[in-house]
């Protein structure tokens, strides 16, 4: 037999269809009764491979070509693989195979006159297996219409696995030049060039993070997304409350999507490319619904693979949207194989210096590498690549592996996250920076640079060697603590790598970086657009480009960016400080300036909770309200609470907690817990009195030093008598401390001073404080500091 139906093939079958084809087989049998929509067809079997190859007596040509490979000589690669896929793609199909061939299509088209159009991708047997897989591997052929198309396209197929890339990865992982088969994939096209289509990855990516499901898409066929021709859109789904219903889409950006992939309606190609409107580009190629309803989909496949393999198995799946008739349907699934087998321990990168930032674009994997620039255009031109310099292009192609393999960095103008570049990089442990714009007209071949994927999402190049730092981070035993060791952080995009460290959750998170990072526009500058000044105006619009309510900007940032973090530690608690930005940090926001008065001295001026309840602020204080619900009640992050911080007075605690239950956000809703900064020397005279208003503290020691002390924490003339270790300040933890624990409510601290200094944790210890919040660099010395002062203390009896 040489052909089989879809529906008779498991995931059993890799031997003879590969992996590719046994996966599509395997969901048109299992998924599609479930509601899954997977288009139907046929693959040719490995048999069918080699009987082409024995009927057109190809062993003999083949293996000769194939010997004695140095894959370090690019050009005899090329002239080789050029050699033998020539020879292939003269042969003929045999007739049982034409036969069957044929057969299997007139069914496959049914009704449809001239034959349905197909897709016709290769399949290898040593495919999308999550010990031997590589992106793009064979060549796939889309818009393929007719018998003759077929038969041509199977025979294109067969050649592929003699590309120049197919050949390397073989002779690299020890594979005998003829011992890899290929079985071929004929399949109904989804008209997705009249709607969209793209990737989904059930974690993410970078982090390996298994509670997300990532959705890429752009207008058009899927291969532009998967080439990297396009900026796709991106949407992060968190799997633990989706499966709850709720509607918890915790992160998206809209790509630049430029160009979109289409039949071509004659002159011999299939597709072709076409500019995409400018608001077509802005505006979203799916909608919420449709995100949800693939990420679902995503979900119950990963399921369903997990048992079937009877592992965790978290997949690279590819859709499509049909233009016709909207449907959703599921075109290709295989195992992730990057993340799912990383292992514990890792090796962390960090620059030690500064210089000038020459492109930007978004990181792939965390590492730093410096060399020197070589800019390619053209495949002709990968000879001229040496090992150790920074591949630079516009974006990357199959062919270009073997060479992308030896770069000690990558950088392409266009892709996202899930383009060949990106999927490549990853495999090869290679950092890249992808989608950087004008990087091959910024970047100059010889130019040194140090390309750095260690600082979140944004990938940057920068001019000239940057020295940095690599430090060995095997995961030891975490020595557990009786004190809850939390985090400090301010940064959505290191959500999902800081949640993988040994920590019991947020401490703090500051909404002001999230603002000033995701936002950028003064809150009351938005609720007034347009009526503002035509220069604020246009910058505001400029930054809020494609909300036409200008408000909701503000609310759908900072929900993604409080939900990311939400979303990344669950279940573990997250307490989101609400806004504490000073008049003139306001200020200094898109809009600020006319909104803000002018303080003698904003750090005791109007701040915190002052704001929440002042007239000229409470609007732009609802917006923040209405972030917070869709956070909590919308996407169903219930483990993330709320800190009210620089509370001056108990009656301005009352004033404040009405304002947030007037906002839908009642202390005890849903589970709401309501904490308050303990930074005033007032918040611990009437500790008592604010416990009766909050669920517990968080010991402020910055501001607390400050105000106890009187003493400017920013003043550089009086820096050397801020001290937290001052008798008075202590003096303030001790009973702050106490009068927490006798009112029964927790009480914290944020700072970096318990893992400074080792006497200042031992007081924290001894006075039993319940939890300690860090910055995340200091998380292992700060754990090591607590672990050690709890010893001495337990010690002492």
């Amino acid at each position: 037999m040489f052909v089989i139906p879809f529906h008779a093939i498991t995931l059993d079958d890799v031997a003879q269809v590969g992996g590719k084809n046994a996966s599509l087989g395997e969901m048109v049998r299992a998924l599609s009764p479930l509601g899954i929509q997977v288009p139907d067809g046929f693959a040719t079997t490995a048999d069918a491979f080699r009987e082409t190859l024995r009927a057109n007596n190809l062993e003999a040509t083949l293996a000769p070509l194939l010997a004695g490979l140095d894959l370090a000589d690019v050009a005899d690669l090329q002239r080789r693989g050029r050699a033998a896929r020539a020879a292939v793609a003269q042969a003929r199909l045999p007739d049982a195979l034409r036969a069957e061939i044929a057969t299997a299509y007139a069914q496959l088209s049914g009704d449809e006159v001239g034959g349905v159009d197909v897709a016709v991708r290769s399949s290898a047997t040593a495919e999308d297996l999550p010990e031997a897989s590589f992106a793009g591997q064979q060549e796939s052929f889309l818009n393929v219409r007719g018998l003759a198309a077929v038969e041509a396209a199977v025979l294109q197929c067969f050649a592929s696995l003699f590309t120049d890339r197919a050949i390397s990865y073989r002779a690299e992982r020890g594979y005998a030049p003829l011992s890899v088969a290929l079985s071929v994939g004929v399949q109904r096209m989804v008209r997705s060039d009249l709607a969209s289509a793209g990737v989904i990855f059930t974690l993410d990516t970078e982090s390996g993070h298994r509670d997300v499901v990532l959705v890429t898409g752009a207008w058009g066929l899927g291969e532009s997304v998967v080439q990297g021709i396009v900026g796709p859109d991106e949407w992060t789904i968190f799997k633990p409350t989706l499966a709850q219903g709720f509607r918890p889409i915790v992160r998206r950006a809209v790509g630049s999507k430029e160009t979109r992939m289409v039949y071509d309606p004659g002159g011999g190609r299939r597709t072709r490319t076409e500019p995409v409107s400018p608001a077509d580009r802005a505006r979203p190629c799916l909608t919420d619904d449709e995100v949800l309803a693939l990420a679902q989909m995503a979900v119950r496949l990963e399921a369903h693979y997990s048992a079937r393999r009877g592992m965790p198995t978290p997949l690279d799946i590819e859709w499509a949207k049909d233009g016709r008739t909207g449907a959703l349907f599921i075109v290709q699934a295989r195992p992730e194989t990057v993340q799912s087998r990383r292992t514990e321990g890792a090796r962390r990168y960090r620059l030690t210096g500064s210089g000038t930032v020459v492109a930007r674009g978004r990181a792939v994997g965390e590492q730093i590498a410096t060399g020197a620039v070589r800019v390619i255009r053209t495949v002709e031109e990968l000879g001229t690549f040496r090992d150790g310099e920074v591949l630079v292009a516009d974006r990357t192609d199959p062919d270009w592996e073997p060479v992308m393999r030896r770069a000690a960095a990558i950088v392409t103008d266009r892709g996202g996250r899930t383009c060949h570049a990106a999927i490549v990089s990853r495999e090869l442990g290679v950092p890249a920076v992808v989608g950087a714009g004008d990087a091959t007209l910024r970047l100059t071949t010889g130019q040194a640079v140090t390309v750095t994927c260690a600082s979140g999402e944004e990938g940057r190049v920068y001019d000239g060697p940057i020295p940095f730092e690599v430090t060995e981070a095997a995961v030891a035993p975490v020595e557990p603590t009786a004190t809850r060791v939390q985090l400090i952080v301010g940064n959505p995009n290191e959500a999902f790598r800081l949640a993988q460290l040994p920590s019991d959750g947020i401490g703090l998170c500051r909404i002001e970086f999230i603002v000033g990072s995701q936002v950028g526009v003064h809150p009351l500058a938005l609720l007034a657009w347009p009526a503002l000044p035509p220069d604020v105006r246009d910058a505001v619009a400029q930054r809020a480009a494609g909300w036409e309510h200008k408000p909701d900007f503000f609310v759908d940032r900072l929900a993604e960016g409080v939900g990311a973090l939400g979303a990344a530690f669950w279940p573990r608690p997250v307490i989101v400080r609400l806004s504490d930005f000073k008049s003139n940090e306001y200020a200094g926001l898109i809009g600020g300036a006319q909104y803000e008065p002018r303080e003698e001295n904003p750090m005791i001026g109007l701040r915190g909770a002052a704001r929440y309840t002042d007239p000229r602020f409470r609007p732009a204080f609802d917006l923040e309200c209405a972030a917070m619900r869709r956070v909590r009640d919308d996407w169903g992050l219930t483990n993330v609470h709320l800190m009210v911080p620089f509370c001056r007075t108990v009656g301005e605690a009352d004033r404040v907690i009405a304002a947030l239950a007037e906002n839908g956000l009642p202390r005890g809703g849903n589970g709401l817990a309501l904490y308050v900064m303990c930074e005033i020397p007032s918040n611990v005279v009437q500790i008592a009195a604010f416990a009766e208003r909050f669920d517990g503290f968080s010991i402020g020691s910055n501001d607390l030093t400050q105000l106890t002390l009187g003493v400017d924490r920013d003043s550089a003339d009086l820096a050397t008598l801020f001290d937290e270790r001052d008798p008075a300040v202590v003096w303030m933890i001790r009973h702050a401390i106490a009068g927490a624990h006798a009112a029964g409510r927790p009480i914290g601290i944020c700072g970096q001073a318990p893992s400074d200094w080792p006497e200042f944790a031992q007081l924290l210890v001894d006075a039993g404080i319940d939890s300690i919040s860090l910055n995340p660099d200091s998380l292992a010395a700060g754990r090591a500091r607590i672990h050690a002062a709890e010893a001495a203390r337990d010690a002492r009896g």
